[in-house]
């Protein structure tokens, strides 16, 4: 199937590693240029030169509120156009509900919610231009099913959800789709490091990585305003 993604540019932030990196390289295996950014300059270049396509990796954290814009400027600058947008950021530390503070809450907004509408709104002059735009945001599972130890992630995440399936159906008319990717226990160094592989299912980053591209390609067309679980079946919940 051609996902009609030749040519097209991509911005996928936080793509150095994980289900970041494997989203930019099925959207580059699919022919599309990518620009890359994460924080660690090394990482993110050994990543920029694995990608079957062109790549331009930009050092940037996505937290500072100057980075969406110099991103998307980046990706004009480069390659001449922005198409599709990865939204992804690390998640916040582990807390319960009734333990946070001020401070833990502030900083999971701003890495986990006004990182992503940063980023979606930078993007969307060249996508409105084109007349032709995919936008993803990598959120969590957590978004139908709190996790009671991630109460910071789930403050957050659910909080992008209800904002991104309020400015879907305000982009639909104009070619522009806006989902959510919300992955389970999928087997990233952060999964691995957190203990967190031997508690159920844990997915392919690589499959993980074509969903994505899926969500951001010529079919999916019709596909707007949805928060597709990919979990394993993990996720309890009907909605």
């Amino acid at each position: 199937m051609d996902l009609g993604l030749g040519g097209k540019v991509a911005l996928v932030t936080a793509s150095s590693k994980g289900l970041g990196r494997a989203s930019a390289l099925a959207l580059s295996q699919e022919g599309a240029k990518v620009v890359l950014c994460a924080r660690d300059r090394a990482a993110l270049e050994e990543t920029a030169a694995a990608m079957p396509g062109e790549a331009l990796a930009v050092p940037a954290d996505v937290t500072d509120p100057a980075t969406p814009r110099r991103l998307a400027e980046a990706a004009v600058d480069r390659f001449g156009g922005l198409h599709v947008l990865v939204a992804n950021a690390g998640g916040p530390p582990p807390a319960r509900a009734l333990e946070v503070d001020d401070q833990a809450l502030q900083a999971a907004l701003q890495a986990n919610l006004l990182s992503s509408i940063r980023l979606v709104q930078a993007a969307l002059p060249q996508m409105r231009a084109a007349g032709w735009g995919r936008i993803c945001l990598i959120t969590s599972k957590a978004v139908k099913e709190p996790i009671p130890a991630l109460a910071l992630s789930n403050t957050a995440r659910t909080g992008l959800w209800a904002w991104a399936k309020t400015a879907a159906a305000d982009l639909f008319d104009e070619g522009i789709t806006l989902n959510l990717a919300c992955p389970g226990t999928h087997d990233t160094d952060r999964a691995r490091q957190a203990g967190m592989l031997g508690d159920g299912p844990v997915g392919d980053p690589a499959d993980f990585g074509k969903v994505v591209c899926f969500l951001c390609s010529a079919p999916a067309r019709f596909v707007s305003g949805t928060a597709l679980q990919v979990d394993g079946a993990t996720t309890r919940g009907l909605l």
